[in-house]
Order: C-alpha cells, then structure tokens, then sequence
C-alpha cells in the first residue's frame, strides 16, 4: 500500500471516529420521555366541550389554535405540539376514562390543563402512581397545591382559599356589620372557598354567614338555591358558580327585584360569558378579584399584550370571541406553557419539566401589571396576586392595588 493510500485510509477512519463521537455527544444531549422525538411532543388535554361547564370550551380551542401558531412557526426547538384533547362533559367519570386512554394509549408526554376541581382530583392518584406531569390545571383546589402527596400535579388558577379570603378581608374592612349568604359548587372546589371565609371570619363566621348553600353541576338551574338565600334575609351575595350558573343566578337575583351586594369568583369574571349572559344590567356593580386583563376593557385597547392576542385570535381562531376572558385565559396558559417546554431545551423528560414547573419567574403578557408567575418546590401555587374589580355595567373596572393573598 502506498503511503498516499495509508494516509488516506487513517484519514478516512478518523474522519469517521470524529463523526461518531459527534453523533454520540448529540444523542447524549437529548434526553426523551414517552411522547417526545426529534419531530414531535405529545400534549394530552381532557376540556368540557359539551355538558353544564361547556362555557369552558373555549379554552380549549384557543389553546389548540395557539399549538397550531406555534407548529406553522417551526414549533418548540424544531418539534412540533401533537395536542390530543378530548370531550368528558365536566364529568368525572368521564375524565378518568379519557385521561387513561391518553396515557395509555396514546402516550403522551404530559397532560396540560385539564379543566375542572372534580375530574382532575379523581386523576390525581392515577397520574402521580404513573409520574405524569399533570400540569396548568384549571382549578384553584389546594389539592393542586401539595407537593410532598402530589408533586407531579401542579394548579395555574389562583387557590380558591385565597381568593376567598381576599374577598373576606374585604367585606370585613368595608361592611362588617353585613351577614352574608353563599353559593357553592358542591366539590373541593366550593369547600375551599368556604374554608378561605371560615378562616378570615374565625369565630365571627357562623354569626355573618348566616346561608351557604351547594348545587350539583348535573343541576338544571340554581334558582331554588338563589330563593333560598334571599328568604334568608342577607346583605351579601356570594356567588362561586361556574359561568353558567353564575349568570343564572345573577338573573334571578334581578327577576326577584333583590338589590344584595354581589361578589362573583374570578372563573366567572368574564363580560362575555357570564355577565351578557345575565344581562348587562342586571350584572352592575358586582365585585370579583382578577389577573387578567379584560379584552372587553376599553383602557387595554393600545395594550401589546392584548393588541398581539387579537392578531393571533383574528388568525388561528376567527371565530372564538375576542371579548371573552375564557379565551384571555386560554392564550395565557398556553403561552406559558410554550415558554415552560422552550425551557427544557433537548431534555424532554418528565422530571426536567417539572424542574421547569418548579422554579417559575415570569410574566405573561395578558396578566394584569402587576401579577407575577412563581413557583419552588415546596410552592405549587403560581398565581398569587389578585386585583379587585367593579362591573361597571359595561366592564369589570378595577380598584385598589394588586393584592397577594399570602
């Protein structure tokens, strides 16, 4: 063999031995669960598309919209969002049988905003035995908030115990002498609120809250619960209903010609859903606390936030409504979410993200001023900051500074 020849034959292997080495240090640096590859990231999602909580649908059409955007733009470092979301009707047998078939069949990555306090706490033994992220839950149950029992669940709505007190602390400073009737959903998700009352009121509670009644969401209408608490004689009206029922009973409240004070959970602040629902006038004056910025306000017309959600609305979702806080709210966490994936780089395990879940710093651009998204590892309450709000017949107005409610 000629020396040109041996040379060129050490060339060649080494050339070789390079590229292995490279190839190996690349395969090296990707690290995959279940449901991710070079090409994609499967994203599992179960939403009430139909059923008594269907307002809430909304969001999960903006949020596919959104995955859609995101994929024509090349996707999360070059993977596109395969987003699997199906139908349980907001009901909670319903939710374990969807929630199992994307796990096990469909094998996705991470489930990402399932929808409601009871179909997600009957997931959350299942899912955390299986060590499947089970993240942005819409709920605010403080089961969601428990990281030594549940560390692979994680809430994106404020705690209803917070929110509760919020509203507590409130009524205490500006009408202590009032008694108070309650509205509830009859799950976690009502008895958190009611607890966030009894821990602010403390021993005074049983004298101010003199009624606190449950519906069911298989209720046709919470008109008998609404009667009740106005035969019962007080000054305050809490309302802690899904929009539906909220709206219902805001209606009746105004069909029995009762002027109470009215407060409204944040799930169901929405100018869209709930209050036109209602009816405008009906709906005046009512006091919620809330983080997102209301696209229906006239102040957030030049804002970039909501100027860049309209683009995105006009585009990948024309015909959900602009107006409507569900869709806010869909954007919002979808948008985080993106921003959550981005952040793990090529390391696509189910325990990186949630190392990203869990040491969160940021803002979201359809969030009030103010609000800030955080998190650690023994914190799983992200949103903690709250701002009061007037419905001023036309819009939720706010008053006051943010409030955080730690």
């Amino acid at each position: 063999m000629s020396s040109r020849a041996s040379y060129s034959l050490k060339a060649l292997v080494l050339s070789g031995l390079i590229i292995a080495a490279d190839t190996g240090t690349a395969a090296a640096q990707k690290q995959y669960d279940i449901g991710v590859s070079d090409t994609e990231i499967k994203i599992g999602n179960v939403m009430p598309y139909s059923g008594p909580a269907s307002a809430y649908a909304a969001i999960g059409k903006t949020e596919a919209a959104y995955f859609k955007m995101i994929n024509d733009q090349g996707g999360i470092n070059g993977r596109k969002i395969n987003f699997i979301s199906y139908d349980d009707g907001f009901n909670p047998p319903k939710t374990v049988e969807q929630v199992r078939k994307l796990v096990e069949s469909d094998e996705v990555y991470a489930l990402f905003n399932v929808v409601g306090t009871a179909g997600n706490s009957a997931i959350q033994k299942y899912v955390n035995q299986k060590k499947i992220p089970h993240i942005f839950i819409s709920s605010g149950a403080a089961r969601f908030d428990d990281p030594e029992q549940f560390p692979w669940s994680m809430a994106w709505w404020p705690g209803f115990k917070s929110e509760a007190r919020i509203y507590a602390k409130y009524i205490q400073q500006y009408y202590p002498d009032k008694t108070i009737g309650i509205l509830y959903q009859n799950d976690d998700s009502g008895k958190d609120y009611l607890a966030g009352f009894h821990e602010v009121f403390a021993a005074d509670a049983s004298r101010k809250i003199v009624v606190q009644l449950p519906y069911e969401v298989t209720s046709p209408t919470v008109d008998s619960q609404v009667v009740q608490i106005k035969s019962a004689n007080v000054d305050i009206f809490i309302n802690l209903a899904t929009p539906k029922f909220a709206a219902q009973a805001i209606k009746k409240i105004a069909e029995l010609g009762w002027k109470p004070i009215q407060f409204l959970g944040n799930a169901s602040a929405s100018t869209s859903s709930t209050m036109s629902a209602a009816g405008i006038d009906a709906a005046k004056d009512i006091v919620s606390a809330v983080y997102l910025k209301d696209p229906a306000d006239p102040q957030w017309k030049n804002d970039d936030g909501i100027k860049e959600f309209r683009s995105f609305m006009s585009k990948y979702y024309p015909d959900g409504d602009q107006e409507n806080g569900t869709t806010v709210f869909g954007y919002g966490a979808a948008k985080a979410f993106v921003q959550v994936l981005k952040q793990c780089g090529d390391n696509l395990t189910r325990d990186n993200i949630m190392k990203q879940m869990t040491s969160l710093d940021m803002k979201i651009d359809v969030y009030l001023p103010g609000i800030r998204i955080r998190t650690n590892q023994t914190d799983y309450s992200p949103i903690d900051q709250l701002q009061m709000v007037k419905f001023n017949g036309q819009r939720f107005e706010p008053f006051g500074s943010v409030i955080d409610s730690k």
